[in-house]
């Protein structure tokens, strides 16, 4: 008799984010019972957490997440950061003893803004300052890395499972408008403790199920505009690339995930003529952005939330509407366990990008 292996398929990682378009501040709990109904996607070896408006009193202040693997690391980044920023706050990022989470490195949080002095010397924006701070320290300290740098948000991320995570940084303790989660199986990057998604810059966060296969091309993109890959991951070119399309760049939403996830060259030649210019003008100035390869990712930032998958729909993704909260998730059953009776349910098409807004942001542009 013929022996069978009857098993999931699990189709890689665990994705899943909500927000509130008021802004009403939600506990952590929410976002640890989500991801955890699809622990079948994980193995432990990475999880973890992006929240918004989780800092009020120091909401003008940078926020530097940052894991030490030692004392020596931790002393070289400070005095780095001394010699450039003025420091408001400095401390520990309380977390409490959980038994799968092992060996942690030290973790401590920075709020702070730009020396004035440094960055008139600099001519940066301030912006563009903290991303070559983060470039640097990621770069040139080793065993120092920045979860986050973001205004008002943060990164917490190990390797465990998601509620073994979300209980060792206390998450029931935070709350937040918008929350994004991830849950890894790594294929063919290491599982450690940097690796872990989500992978930040300023304030975007992503957290991506499936794998970038045109990392070498997006990776040297770039590299050309002044930004480092250094942490062993396709996924980090996704957060660097949103930070170069939509901050740099300043394009809208729609037009930037289009670069991302463009339509392929036969669909573009079938559109009408207006359309048509447009997709092609994106594809021939943003082809070494273009995303190759299976995926579904969330992007969190400070205006809202952003779903999409790829543009043959290789990884599932799934979005909800609940009043003024937005969910999206690897699958419906993330959502449904903290949200069972949303008002619309729906599965975005490839490459269809789910946008969620704050109120009182700026409309993004709609490309019809």
């Amino acid at each position: 008799m013929a022996n069978y292996r009857f098993e999931k398929d699990i189709s890689g990682c665990s994705l899943t984010g909500f927000m509130s378009r008021n802004r009403h501040r939600i506990s952590g709990e929410d976002i640890i019972v989500s991801i955890c109904n699809m622990n079948d996607r994980c193995n432990g070896l990475g999880a973890g957490y992006a929240a918004y408006g989780i800092y009020p009193e120091h909401k003008d202040y940078y926020a530097f997440h940052m894991l030490f693997n030692d004392i020596k690391c931790k002393e070289q980044t400070e005095h780095f950061l001394n010699e450039n920023f003025a420091i408001k706050v400095e401390e520990e990022i309380p977390t409490q003893k959980t038994r799968s989470i092992v060996n942690p490195p030290i973790l401590w949080r920075y709020f702070a803004r730009a020396d004035e002095d440094r960055l008139r010397e600099s001519e940066l924006e301030e912006d563009d300052f903290v991303v070559d701070a983060v470039m640097r320290i990621n770069a040139t300290i080793e065993g120092a890395y920045v979860m986050s740098s973001g205004k008002n948000m943060g990164a917490f991320k190990a390797v465990g499972y998601p509620e073994d995570v979300g209980i060792f940084y206390r998450l029931d303790e935070y709350k937040a408008w918008t929350w994004i989660s991830h849950g890894r199986f790594p294929t063919n990057t290491p599982g450690w403790w940097g690796g872990a998604h989500p992978f930040t810059l300023l304030d975007w966060a992503i957290v991506h199920n499936g794998e970038i296969s045109s990392y070498g091309i997006n990776k040297r993109y770039l590299e050309m505009f002044g930004y480092h890959c250094t942490l062993m991951t396709d996924t980090e070119v996704t957060a660097y690339l949103f930070d170069l399309l939509l901050r740099k760049h300043k394009l809208p939403i729609d037009v930037a995930v289009l670069a991302l996830a463009s339509p392929f060259w036969v669909q573009i030649d079938h559109l009408s003529n207006t359309k048509k210019e447009l997709l092609r003008a994106i594809r021939l100035v943003y082809g070494s952005a273009l995303l190759n390869g299976p995926f579904s990712f969330i992007l969190g930032h400070n205006g809202g939330m952003i779903g999409l998958n790829d543009r043959i729909k290789l990884r599932p993704l799934v979005a909800a509407k609940k009043n003024d909260m937005l969910y999206i998730a690897s699958e419906e059953a993330g959502i449904r366990e903290i949200c069972p009776d949303p008002d619309k349910v729906w599965m975005p098409t490839a490459g269809e990008p789910v946008i969620g807004e704050l109120r009182g942001e700026r409309e993004c542009l709609k490309v019809s």
